[in-house]
């Protein structure tokens, strides 16, 4: 058997649009073994609208990476555990492919090195920014040129904490990402590069109280918040609170802080009230940054 975990992640962090992201540790299984038929076992808390046959999109990762090989492919027995909600902005399709490229890798002896494969997921997903702290761990920053991802880890063990507050609903890439505008006034642009520069800064040194100007964002969440009722409300109650920032998770509708320990119980307290205030419920994640990424146990 092959047993691969791989973790949730948190994109953007505010002012770094589709560049940086974190690893967190909440986690999605794929186990993979030989057998006489195809087949999927779906486990974990969410299996719902999970496709448990051949269009599943872990098992079309696989196929993907032994065809890149002309590797035969085999029949397989798959067992996938998700942990990790979906359609939430916590990067539940870059762990699923993820996974299943790094799981497949392993099925052909490694073939492909860490390089390869994050080339080959951000090839399949559409951009780097999940796909990369999923496979590396950590804080990662990616940037996309003509031919690779160049991926930096950032941080791998920061000394703070994550809360992932969970809206009760769905919110697809597809649909946040349709109400972005094509382009943006140069002061934004400005805006967002000197927040991204000031929060990478503030990772490597860990001077955390920087995170409150450094995740402030104008590219994205504003025009995201009508999808997210109390979004707004909701980041400005984290600070307040005592987090050192606060962003939309990806394009949502999680919303994500980071903290000190000592402050989880607080700040999250605060920011399900606030949500409650506009009629939606959440769940609550005390996460921690995970520093290895996607790895074969």
């Amino acid at each position: 058997m092959i047993h691969v975990r791989v973790p949730a992640t948190s994109a953007n962090l505010g002012s770094g649009f589709d560049c940086l992201g974190l690893a967190l540790s909440l986690y999605n299984h794929v186990k993979i073994e030989d057998s006489n038929s195809f087949q999927i076992t779906l486990e974990g808390d969410y299996k719902s609208g999970i496709a448990p046959d051949e269009s599943n999109l872990v098992w079309q990762c696989m196929c993907t990476l032994w065809k890149e090989i002309d590797f035969k492919i085999p029949t397989l027995s798959l067992v996938l555990e998700n942990n990790i909600p979906p359609a939430r902005g916590m990067g539940s399709s870059s762990a699923a492919i993820v996974g299943g490229l790094v799981a497949a890798n392993a099925y052909a002896g490694d073939v492909f090195s860490q390089e390869e494969l994050l080339n080959l997921a951000n090839r399949i997903e559409g951009h780097p920014d999940n796909v990369t702290p999923a496979l590396l761990g950590g804080v990662t920053l990616s940037v996309t040129t003509e031919n690779t991802v160049l991926a930096r880890k950032i941080h791998s063990d920061p000394n703070f904490r994550a809360l992932a507050i969970v809206p009760d609903f769905h919110l697809s890439t597809e649909k946040s990402r349709q109400v972005l505008p094509t382009s943006v006034p140069m002061a934004d642009a400005v805006f967002n590069l000197s927040r991204t520069a000031l929060l990478v800064e503030s990772l490597i040194h860990g001077e955390y109280t920087f995170f409150k100007e450094g995740m402030k964002d104008r590219l994205h969440q504003n025009q995201r918040a009508a999808l997210v009722p109390g979004l707004g409300e909701a980041l400005q109650v984290a600070l307040e609170t005592g987090a050192y920032g606060s962003a939309l998770s990806g394009s949502g509708p999680t919303i994500l802080a980071i903290v000190a320990q000592d402050k989880m119980e607080q700040v999250s307290e605060a920011m399900v009230d606030c949500l409650s205030n506009h009629d939606l419920s959440a769940k609550t994640y005390f996460l921690e940054v995970d520093s290895a990424g996607a790895i074969v146990l």
